[in-house]
């Protein structure tokens, strides 16, 4: 029996082997050293690998002076929190919405399956490309604004349609939902259907079985969507400078800033308040569900 037993565990830790050492190779180490770098010196044209905490200091610079207000790096972590909030409630709503409409009014599995995969037909091009698209859509002389002028409902262009706050929260609504929904359909389908007959026959509403049976048995599926999005959004630069026509400032923003300015150290120091700041979201968001059961 204690042959098996151990003859399972080193089976179990052969399979489990290559993506441990992708997960330490690709992810760990580059972390530790990112961590490292963070607390070395630096001036305008080097690195010097000497502890110093200059690259968090110069981060928060200012920040005490100018209290109650509150200073730059913190205008811009709020920022990029408030488009963190934004987007996940969007994507959330319309990938619960989305999922729930695939699992429990599509009854075929076979259609099931194919209109999930419809939704990753706008990955097979890439982000920068379907960012580009809302352009002549969204532009001073694009297609809305045309219709709109068209229509009589406005008497001239509107101009925060494109390069606002509004684009970056469509573009990211557009990039990301589906990180929503697929998770939250995963769950969905994995629901006792005879669950929801119950409820019904115990009188509950559409409603009450919605937010009573349907909801938290969901909440694994979301809270690993909320993940994906949260970490996502909370990185992006990219996004937000193409369609906030570089005005907007992000988290994101001030590391690469920070990189074309050969100040790395300041640049990795960055990177850990960024790191240290979603995964405090995360952790918050895990406490409130067993993520490892959808696992």
């Amino acid at each position: 029996m204690e042959v098996s037993s151990l003859r399972r565990t080193i089976v179990s830790w052969l399979q489990a082997g290559p993506m441990v050492l992708v997960f330490f190779a690709f992810f760990l180490i580059p972390l530790v050293f990112v961590t490292i770098v963070s607390f070395w010196n630096y001036n305008d044209y080097e690195m010097i690998p000497e502890f110093s905490g200059r690259g968090y200091t110069d981060t928060f610079e200012g920040c005490i002076d100018q209290l109650p207000q509150f200073c730059t790096i913190l205008r811009t972590y709020g920022s990029t929190l408030k488009f963190c909030i934004i987007v996940w409630a969007l994507t959330l709503l319309i990938g619960f919405t989305v999922a729930y409409f695939l699992a429990f009014h599509v009854k075929s599995k076979t259609w099931q399956i194919a209109l999930s995969l419809l939704c990753t037909i706008p990955f097979w091009t890439s982000n920068v490309i379907r960012m580009i698209a809302w352009i002549p859509l969204l532009g001073r002389n694009g297609v809305v604004n045309q219709v709109l002028v068209g229509l009589h409902l406005i008497n001239e262009p509107l101009e925060w349609l494109l390069y606002s706050e509004f684009s970056v929260i469509i573009a990211f609504v557009h990039l990301f939902t589906f990180f929503m929904v697929i998770p939250i359909f995963n769950s969905m389908i994995r629901i006792d259907k005879s669950l929801i007959e119950a409820a019904y026959d115990a009188g509950a509403t559409g409603w009450q079985t919605l937010i009573n049976v349907i909801l938290p048995l969901s909440k694994p599926g979301i809270v690993i969507g909320s993940i994906f999005v949260i970490t996502i959004v909370m990185g992006d630069f990219i996004t937000i400078g193409m369609m906030g026509g570089q005005q907007i400032a992000s988290a994101g923003k001030i590391i690469q800033t920070r990189l074309d300015a050969i100040q790395f150290p300041a640049a990795a120091a960055n990177a850990v308040i960024l790191l240290i700041a979603t995964m405090m979201i995360i952790v918050g968001m895990m406490r409130l569900v067993d993520i490892r059961k959808e696992l």
